[in-house]
């Protein structure tokens, strides 16, 4: 799907339209963008739209920060927004050309990690939990023993997605600490299990959807949205919410301090707060929305998914990730480093 979307991306980037008034580059994850969205886009508009992936927080942090970056637009998850904000990356958005920004459900307008709502536009939302084949491992799918002590049915067969954020905050609910902790004790723990477990994976993947409904990987640690895309395609697929503690997100658009086509990028913000638009969003990657009204466009078979409503007995142990210390990112980011090894 990765290569469709991007496959379509180009396909709209190249197709010269006589009333087109501009070009878009938006940089997001990889298969998150509607293709249809943005061919309603550019036919509502003339702009062009280019979509450029990416796989992580950390890769489109680094990408952007390096410099030279052609991109106007970009959707880091929640706890990472401070992070652009503080490095002056993305900048407040003029909310005289966004008429749409009422349409921001209430519970999303003022967030911890954008107060106001100065600097985003809510894209999706969502959860990380455990995607697995139901047909393979017949046992309790609520917990992150499944990718940090692996069942001997799952040996070999099981991917964990490369988020280090979603990863390794798992791994320390696992082993009872909390995101962000600077207690060296427990990091160490999250390590060893890491460390100890990535044997049995037979991967650390983006290409989850795909691989889940062709029965390449039993199991993944996985996101919902993509998760319910595998199932669709593959019933066997189940979602199970980490007990000991999973990551809740949200990722948001945002615009780019050196952002070259800023009155497009603003007409593409406004245009993906509207109800009917931000459906379509959802319906492609089946993610829920931050847009009011919504709902009423959404596919049938999102409102009843197992995959996007959290049920009741596991919501209180899902957690919005809160934004690291600089301490806290570096012994993060060296647990990440040797698993990489």
């Amino acid at each position: 799907m990765k290569k469709l979307l991007t496959a379509s991306a180009l396909l709209l980037a190249t197709t010269s339209l006589a009333s087109a008034e501009g070009t878009l580059q938006l940089f997001n994850w990889g298969n998150y963008t509607s293709p249809e969205l943005l061919a309603k886009f550019e036919a509502e508009t003339g702009i062009k739209v280019t979509v450029t992936d990416y796989d992580s927080n950390d890769a489109a942090l680094a990408k952007v920060e390096a410099g030279g970056s052609v991109f106007d637009l970009v959707v880091p998850s929640a706890n990472y927004v401070p992070i652009w904000v503080e490095k002056d990356l993305i900048v407040p958005l003029d909310n005289s050309k966004l008429a749409n920004k009422g349409n921001i459900a209430p519970e999303w307008q003022d967030v911890a990690w954008d107060k106001g709502r100065t600097h985003t536009i809510p894209w999706q939302w969502g959860s990380t939990g455990i995607a697995v084949n139901t047909k393979v491992y017949g046992g309790d799918i609520n917990t992150s023993a499944v990718f940090l002590e692996v069942p001997e049915e799952l040996k070999g067969k099981i991917n964990v997605v490369p988020e280090m954020n979603d990863v390794v905050n798992l791994a320390l609910w696992y082993v009872g600490g909390e995101p962000c902790t600077e207690d060296t004790e427990v990091l160490k723990k999250a390590r060893d299990v890491l460390v100890a477990a990535k044997p049995d994976w037979i991967s650390m993947d983006y290409g989850a959807t795909e691989k889940l409904s062709n029965n390449d990987w039993a199991a993944s640690v996985n996101w919902n949205g993509s998760t319910m895309r595998a199932r669709l395609a593959n019933p066997d697929v189940k979602y199970g919410y980490p007990k000991e503690g999973f990551p809740l997100f949200m990722d948001s658009v945002a615009l780019l301090k050196d952002a070259q086509n800023v009155e497009e990028a603003y007409k593409f913000l406004d245009f993906i707060m509207i109800p009917e638009n931000a459906a379509m969003i959802s319906s492609f990657a089946r993610y829920a929305n931050g847009i009011a009204g919504s709902d009423a466009f959404m596919p049938e078979d999102m409102k009843t998914a197992p995959e996007v409503m959290i049920p009741e007995e596991f919501k209180a142990s899902g957690h919005f990730l809160p934004t690291c210390s600089p301490k806290a990112q570096e012994y993060m980011t060296a647990i990440w480093t040797e698993l990489q090894k």
